[in-house]
This record gives C-alpha cells, sequence and structure tokens, in this order.
C-alpha cells in the first residue's frame, strides 16, 4: 500500500482490497460466493466515496460471522412468492447475499409483469443501498430500497434509539450516462460516519445527535451512547418512521428497538427486514421514454447552476476517480491490520 500526500489517508488498489476482503470473509466461514459478493459491495461504497459503508465494516462482518450475528451456511428460503412479489426469509445471511437474491428475482419477475415488490426478513446489513438499485438500473427499470437497521436514532423531539438510519435509495435509469440515484440514510448522519468520527478522534457536525439525556452533542461516543437525530427535524422523523414499517411490516422483521445491533453485541441476531420495490418503465410510458424524461430531469438540475448536481452525481464522479484505488482512513487501516492478524490472512501491504 502507498502513502498518500494526506497523512490521514492510505491508497489501496481495487483488486487488492476486493481480494483481501474476500479472502477475509471466507476465513471466518463465508462461502465463496457470499463472500465475493459482499466484498464487492463494500468496495463499491469505497470507490463512491462512502467510507461508513465500506472496509470500516468488514471486521464487524467477520466478527458477527464468527459469534453468530451473521449466518455463514444460510439456507434462503421463499416463503411466499405471487405475481409481482414476494416474501424471502433469509436465514441470518450476509445482507448483500439476501439482496443479490430479491434482485434477481425481481429482474426475473419483471420480464412479465410491470412492477415487483420483495420483502426480506431475518437479514444483515445490506451495506449500500445505491449498489442494489443500480443493478436494476442497468437492467432499464426503476427501483426503491429500504431497510430497517440495529436502533440509532430518536424521534423528532424524543431521546433514545427508537428508530433505525432506515435508508432510502432510489435509482431510475438514464438515456446516457450513469443512472440517477438517490441513496441516504434518514439520520442526519450515517452511523458509519458516527463510528469513523470516534475511531479517529473527530466532533461531528453540530445537530447530528443528542446523548442520553436527550441533549445535542458533537461528541460521538456520547452519540453512540445516546442517539442520532433524524434529517429535517419532524420530516424526516416523519419519513424515517414511515420507512421502518414499510421496511419491516410486510415480514416478520424486528423493528429497530426490538433489536441489538452487530456493533453492540456481534452474537446478535437481528433479523433485519429489506424491501426492494422494481418497476419496469415499458409496462408504461416506455423504456425509451422513461429514460429520456429522467435524463431531461437530470440535466436541467445539473444546468441551474455550476455547482449543482443531480443525485448519484458525486458517487460515479468518486467511481470513476477510484476506479483503480481506494483511500481509506489510517484508523480502517488499522482495523484491518488487526483483523488480517486475528484470523491469519495474509493482509495487502498496509504499511
Amino acid at each position: 500500500m502507498k502513502q498518500t500526500t494526506a497523512p490521514q489517508t492510505q491508497r489501496l488498489s481495487v483488486a487488492e482490497a476486493e481480494n483481501f476482503a474476500r479472502r477475509l470473509l471466507v476465513a471466518v466461514g463465508a462461502r465463496e460466493h457470499d463472500a465475493r459478493i459482499t466484498a464487492e459491495n463494500l468496495i463499491f461504497a469505497d470507490r463512491s466515496g462512502i467510507a461508513s459503508h465500506g472496509l470500516l465494516r468488514l471486521p464487524l462482518y467477520a466478527e458477527a460471522a464468527v459469534e453468530g450475528g451473521i449466518n455463514t451456511a444460510a439456507t434462503m428460503k421463499w416463503i411466499r412468492t405471487a405475481p409481482g412479489g414476494g416474501l424471502l426469509d433469509a436465514d441470518g445471511a450476509f445482507g448483500q447475499v439476501a439482496m443479490e437474491e430479491a434482485v434477481q428475482f425481481s429482474i426475473d419477475e419483471l420480464s412479465r409483469s410491470a412492477s415487483s415488490v420483495v420483502a426480506v426478513q431475518n437479514s444483515v446489513h445490506f451495506g449500500a443501498g445505491a449498489f442494489w438499485v443500480e443493478k436494476l438500473t442497468d437492467h432499464g427499470f426503476i427501483a426503491v430500497a429500504t431497510s430497517t437497521t440495529g436502533p440509532a436514532v430518536a424521534p423528532f423531539g424524543g431521546a433514545g434509539k427508537v428508530l433505525g438510519t432506515n435508508p432510502l435509495s432510489i435509482g431510475m435509469p438514464t438515456a446516457e450516462g450513469p443512472s440517477m440515484t438517490m441513496d441516504m440514510a434518514t439520520s442526519t448522519g450515517a452511523y458509519g460516519k458516527v463510528v469513523s468520527a470516534r475511531n479517529t478522534h473527530q466532533a461531528l457536525p453540530e445537530g447530528w445527535a443528542v446523548n442520553a439525556q436527550g441533549v445535542a452533542t458533537t461528541d460521538p461516543q456520547e452519540a453512540l451512547d445516546g442517539a442520532l437525530t433524524a434529517f429535517g427535524g419532524h420530516k424526516g422523523s416523519g419519513l424515517a418512521i414511515a420507512l421502518e414499517g414499510l421496511s419491516a411490516a410486510l415480514s416478520q422483521a424486528s423493528y429497530a428497538h426490538e433489536t441489538v445491533d452487530i456493533w453492540v453485541d456481534p452474537r446478535s441476531k437481528m433479523n433485519v427486514g429489506h424491501t426492494l420495490w422494481a418497476i419496469n418503465p415499458e409496462f408504461f410510458g416506455g423504456a425509451v421514454h422513461t429514460r429520456n424524461r429522467v435524463t431531461q430531469l437530470r440535466d436541467r438540475v445539473r444546468g441551474s447552476g455550476e455547482q449543482v448536481r443531480a443525485p448519484g452525481d458525486i458517487e460515479a464522479i468518486n467511481r470513476v476517480r477510484h476506479s483503480q484505488e481506494i483511500e481509506l482512513s489510517l484508523s480502517t487501516v488499522e482495523l484491518l491490520r488487526n483483523s488480517a492478524e486475528r484470523w491469519n490472512v495474509a493482509a495487502p501491504e498496509l504499511d
């Protein structure tokens, strides 16, 4: 690994990073296929500039795989399928493995249906949501994904971890260039960014969190002991609550307040719920029409100001910039080094 000019980061080739992540997951019991898709998802996040969902989480996944929070021998089962949808029990598998199955079901279903809804129960964290919706936009489909998480967020005006960070990802195909993809947590800041701030001894931005007494704090450890805030006050809080219901109420998945996050206890069987809704534009205005209209909207947004970006633009630019190498914080490098030593896996050159 080569040191960058910035003293707080190091560079690692994409190929080396993905190979290391795959080998580490196999070392803790993951099947080769499951390790591959999980590693691919993590590196996608780092390439996109979303470090909170990248290799920062690899040691957590490995720990949970060893301790039982992730079932490396999962036998996923479709509880129910019908025209236009299905309910998948992931049996505690890596969330990435469950979502790959949900995406493939959707692709198959949309060959004959206008839309498809998949609810997933008994899963774990599925990584960057954009990764999944863009697998569908690559086929010309519109996709919406959401998920429960561990308890992390206080409802507007409240205290304590009642809600998850409840991500929302929406992807729409375009006539040229990458899809227009919005991917966001409904917390003011992502949980992984709070963990990263704690690891790097950095203060949080104002308004991100409250302590255990419900008082605003910029201390990341106080935030982890307390709760994050929902973005946008009561409006963001309302959206977070709605997404929590959408992610869990179609299945037997747990709400955030009913579970313990694997960040807290890697033995926790979280029973995370995902919902994936996919739409085939061909059954509506037509695939070409939809691509063109989305492109018109994207370009009009970009044209409204020199610094204006459409959803997904920054991440797409980052992926081009980091097509060969990713940047990792020194705190993440240290976590990876420790994991490599703990599970006797040959590490990339981290010094």
